[in-house]
């Protein structure tokens, strides 16, 4: 089976937790098929660099992916009809990181810095 890092960006009037239960969704269908999700980080709602379909923000979420060529290919099938889909990028990996993204380490150490501010 091959590694995929798969980002999708959701409408920004859904909820959080209909962009979760989007998640869900791919996660169960890439299961389905035989793959299996090694990490899902929802990022949140952020500001995006330009409109995409009248929406200036969009709901952010990262899978790593371990899961054969076709139950990605229905999974980007799924989401290409999904009216709260603006966009979604897949990209082949030689390995899964598991470790904390970028975007969510730095959000940690940004709540870190306030709290250690504020205990002081």
């Amino acid at each position: 089976m091959a590694l995929y890092e798969h980002v999708l960006i959701l409408r920004q009037d859904i909820s959080p937790q209909q962009a979760e239960t989007l998640n869900e969704e791919l996660k169960a269908l890439i299961e389905g098929q035989g793959g299996h999700i090694a990490k899902i980080e929802y990022w949140g709602l952020r500001n995006l660099s330009y409109r995409i379909k009248k929406n200036r923000k969009g709901h952010y979420s990262l899978l790593a992916i371990d899961a054969p060529a076709a139950a990605v290919k229905e999974m980007e099938r799924q989401l290409s009809i999904n009216e709260d889909v603006l966009r979604f990028l897949t990209l082949r990996v030689e390995h899964l990181d598991l470790e904390l993204s970028p975007v969510l380490a730095r959000r940690d150490r940004d709540r870190e810095r306030r709290f250690d501010d504020a205990a002081a």
